[in-house]
């Protein structure tokens, strides 16, 4: 986990990763959408590469390059422990609900808003 991470902590690596989404690309197709050199790009496609995030395949002279969302399983399952909500969301979800509970018994006849009292009229 901690070489996905890694890997992923710098912006061009974010880059090509979300690139790489749309399906395979060639190092020069990666290397054109960026202004850094091409042996800039290709030090970053290592790192993916060696971290396990992206795959190259050679196909004919050109090696593409292609995402591999095996290793974010973990480091998701790692996050995801600080996106669950903590207990004051809990406790104001169980407000809004009482609270939307408590509206609709004062719609209903005999709920709350006229007294609980059936109307005999």
């Amino acid at each position: 986990m901690d070489e996905t991470a890694g890997a992923i902590a710098d912006p061009v690596r974010r880059e090509i990763l979300v690139m790489l989404r749309s399906g395979p690309m060639s190092a020069g197709e990666i290397a054109g959408r960026f202004a850094i050199s091409r042996p800039a790009v290709s030090r970053h496609l290592r790192v993916l590469r060696e971290s396990g995030l992206v795959r190259a395949e050679l196909a004919g002279r050109r090696r593409l390059y292609t995402l591999d969302p095996g290793p974010f399983a973990e480091l998701a399952g790692w996050l995801a422990q600080f996106a669950r909500p903590s207990g004051w969301e809990h406790r104001l979800d169980a407000l809004e609900t009482e609270v939307h509970r408590t509206r609709r018994e004062r719609r209903r006849p005999g709920g709350a808003a006229d007294g609980g009292k059936e109307s005999t009229a």
